[in-house]
């Protein structure tokens, strides 16, 4: 650690060029409540603080520092956090990493058992923050080769293991017990209490050693969590149990029976086990997503060295520039460029379009799709954790362990909720001493014990981030990439959709719509595609690409008039090719037949080329952005969700009304700046809007910052996909009304997973204690009780795996 003593901390900043900008960030600092005194160093780029509470007060300086302008250099991380045991082991976990100093935010996901923390790594280090886990009974898994990610395997499937064996175990001791504790024959037979005592004892103090264990960790450190409630409620029983076991007189002599609870402690820690169990199952099938996007990139690779000499070697080998041949029915490796060969490759996947694409010479594959039948060799051009997969793959596991703001109020309830049960389990007792007569103590015992049983902070914890869970991933396999569960939970309030519209709804390149002949021949067609083939015009990629088939003829000499078109010369006859403002500069007219055919292209908004000799219009090309074959669906599915669109665009009004009207937009602007969308975005929101921002361009990139949901239109610009939260990977329009669906059911299922989670305690802990009583006589049993703790969280992970299967 870099700090001198405990209330100094030494904050690195970037971007500080001057004595101004240290005065500057200085001025912030003075803001921060909780420092003592500070000064900013310019020549060490960094702050000096001195505080009281470290911990506190770094979060806040850090955003302070931040809101200025400047930044504090950070590590963020996501690491295993072992040993937790319900959602209050979250929340204290949690808290002990937010208290370490250094830590500017930390995280602690129970439902994937994750820990995301963001740290100034000048100040701590991950080795520190595992040591400040394990004093409090938790663990920190921070090795992040691949054998460790093999090794956390191992020890989840052991974990998994050993707990059905306990759990059968367990369930084999508990049923002869209930037998003996509930059957008349047996329960007066004298020797009974030292049978059951004899089933019970390994139950408890062996196959639950787990919850006495972590009970004892947590009130070192004066916390507790669900391990306490367990712990607690079976030891009690328990032990009272033993008592009245070994000296029955005592109740003799008071005129009571002395009654033993043994099946009751067993049975428990069994129904316990056995609800932990089906939870890890289900909770397994929470993060199948990233288990299947991880299993998609192979093992091994071919590799072709110089001479076409092949060698299979491992994956992680691999390296920018390598030659890597792809049989039929082989997964890619890693991201490159087909060289030779050509095949149909299945992106499903990745995009979540079902159709096989077209790869051949210059083509670009994508690591973990599926070659088909034809074989190619292609060139690695990003391997590791630069390949699509892997970031795909770090962007689902970063989004799986973010929080909803929802979770904010459910996490306080769950801080408090152990310390609150324990409360009430003890006033229940006392209550029942007062009040309940001769047998209150005995009965008072059970309710207590029940109390203790019943609650469930678990299917708290779990309600939102396992709907988050399931969400994302089932996002994932659509082809939709959810960066984090905040821009999810607003996807779902939103009203306003800003739609950019060159690569959101069109195409993002020019294509010849229709071609115009006035003088048709071979010989012409080739002069034209050969003119355009050695020009660097955009709009000439899309003719040569339209008469692709055409003979190349050499020989041609082009020369460039900016803004106009090419001039060519070719066997000392000239050519023009390029707008109308070139052919009037050179004398050449448009016949009626071809100006009625060029008015009726310009009504439709195209680009118009003319291919001209020195006497007369040889043919005419309109080029446009063509919309996507799904545009006009989506706006349509859009409007029809009450959803206002807009389409803004750089283009000019003729164009852009001509697409606004093609696929029902009746709000659009034109010649619109990057400034200019960033203003309409925030005049929506300033009308009361939650604003969806759609781009793919790094023009686009401001807007999508600003709004409240900003989605980025796949294979775009690399910034707006950076800046978006949410990204279509095909860049199929559809796929946005499909996001919103898939936002609003999974908060739908969060609201379900918090309402059942909530009811379930409200109305179980009073019952428990023995609210019923007075009105009818019931009593909950705590094996009952235990059986429901038990259900309340897999019934909860359980409603969130339905969203796998719902129709979106």
């Amino acid at each position: 650690m870099a700090t001198k003593d405990k209330n100094t901390l030494y904050l690195p900043l970037q971007g500080m060029d001057s004595e101004h900008c240290a005065m500057i960030i200085d001025k912030g600092l003075k803001e921060v409540k909780g420092i003592s005194s500070h000064k900013v160093e310019l020549n060490n780029n960094r702050a000096v603080i001195e505080t009281n509470d470290a911990a506190a007060v770094l979060p806040v300086a850090v955003k302070q520092v931040r809101s200025l302008g400047y930044d504090v250099p950070t590590v963020k991380k996501t690491y295993p956090v072992l040993n937790m045991s319900c959602a209050s082991c979250a929340a204290s976990s949690q808290d002990v990493l937010t208290m370490q100093p250094g830590v500017v935010s930390a995280t602690v996901n129970y439902a994937n058992g994750n820990g995301t923390i963001e740290f100034i790594p000048t100040i701590t280090n991950p080795q520190v923050l595992k040591s400040a886990l394990q004093s409090v009974g938790y663990d920190l898994m921070i090795d992040e080769s691949d054998e460790a990610t093999d090794s956390l395997t191992d020890l989840q499937r052991e974990h998994y293991n050993s707990l059905k064996k306990r759990t059968l175990w367990s369930v084999a001791l508990s049923v002869p017990l209930v037998v003996l504790g509930m059957v008349p024959v047996f329960m007066k037979q004298p020797w009974v209490p030292y049978l059951m005592w004899v089933l019970a004892t390994p139950v408890v103090l062996y196959f639950g050693r787990q919850f006495f264990i972590g009970a004892y960790k947590q009130a070192k450190h004066r916390s507790a969590n669900m391990d306490t409630l367990v712990a607690l409620s079976t030891g009690v029983a328990y032990l009272f149990s033993v008592f009245n076991t070994l000296f029955p007189e005592f109740w003799h002599k008071q005129g009571r029976h002395a009654d033993v609870y043994f099946e009751a402690s067993a049975v428990v820690i069994a129904f316990i086990l056995l609800g932990k169990l089906l939870e890890d199952r289900a909770k397994a099938k929470t993060s199948s997503a990233i288990k299947g996007l991880m299993g998609l990139q192979p093992k091994t690779v071919t590799v072709v060295h110089h001479g076409g000499h092949q060698m299979e070697m491992p994956v992680s080998s691999v390296q920018q520039g390598t030659m890597l041949l792809v049989k039929p029915g082989e997964k890619i490796a890693v991201d490159g460029t087909v060289t030779t060969g050509s095949s149909y490759v299945d992106e499903s996947m990745i995009s979540g379009e079902p159709v096989a694409v077209i790869k051949q010479e210059g083509s670009k594959v994508f690591a973990g799709t599926l070659n088909q039948k034809g074989s190619f060799q292609f060139r690695a051009d990003k391997v590791g954790s630069d390949t699509l997969l892997a970031q795909i793959i770090k962007m689902v596991q970063d989004a799986q362990g973010s929080r909803a703001p929802v979770q904010n109020l459910v996490d306080k309830i769950a801080g408090i909720f152990v310390p609150v049960v324990i409360a009430v389990a003890v006033l229940t007792f006392v209550a029942w001493i007062v009040l309940g007569g001769q047998n209150g103590f005995t009965q008072g015992l059970m309710a207590m014990v029940t109390v203790l049983v019943i609650a469930c902070p678990c299917a708290l914890g779990l309600a939102t981030p396992t709907a988050i869970m399931v969400g994302v991933g089932r996002g994932a396999s659509l082809g939709i990439l959810i960066k984090d569960a905040d821009s999810l939970e607003h996807a779902a309030k939103v009203t306003a959709v800003v739609l950019d519209k060159t690569g959101t709804l069109t195409q993002g390149k020019p294509q010849v719509t229709d071609v115009k002949w006035f003088v048709e021949n071979d010989e012409c067609k080739s002069l034209f595609f050969s003119i355009e083939k050695s020009s660097s015009h955009p709009l000439a990629e899309a003719i040569t690409a339209y008469f692709g088939s055409a003979h190349f003829i050499e020989g041609i000499t082009i020369e460039n008039n900016a803004g106009k078109g090419v001039r060519a010369e070719f066997n000392g006859k000239t050519y023009w090719v390029g707008n109308r403002t070139l052919l009037t500069e050179n004398n050449i007219t448009i016949g009626s037949e071809a100006e009625s055919w060029v008015t009726a292209q310009l009504e439709k908004a195209q680009t118009l080329v003319f291919f001209a000799d020195e006497s007369q219009l040889l043919a005419a090309v309109a080029i446009a952005d063509a919309l996507k074959p799904t545009s006009v669906a989506a706006v349509k599915q859009l409007q029809a969700e009450g959803i206002a669109v807009y389409m803004l665009t750089g283009d000019n009004e003729a164009t852009a009304k001509t697409i606004a009207e093609t696929v029902g937009i009746q709000q659009y602007k034109a010649n619109v700046l990057p400034q200019d969308k960033l203003d309409f975005v925030k005049e929506l929101q300033q009308k009361g809007n939650v604003v969806a921002m759609a781009g793919d361009g790094i023009n686009d990139s401001a807007a999508l910052a600003q709004a409240d949901v900003s989605i980025a239109m796949g294979r775009g610009s690399d910034v707006a996909m950076d800046v978006a939260k949410m990204t279509i990977i095909s860049g199929d329009l559809l796929k946005l009304p499909i996001a919103i669906h898939l936002s609003r059911k999974t908060m739908a299922t969060v609201r379900q997973n918090l309402f059942w989670a909530f009811i379930y305690n409200v109305i179980g802990i009073p019952v428990a204690a023995g609210l019923l009583y007075p009105v009818n006589g019931f009593l909950l049993n705590p094996m009952i009780a235990g059986a429901a703790m038990a259900l309340s969280s897999v019934s909860v992970v359980s409603n969130s795996l339905l969203l796998k299967i719902k129709k979106i």
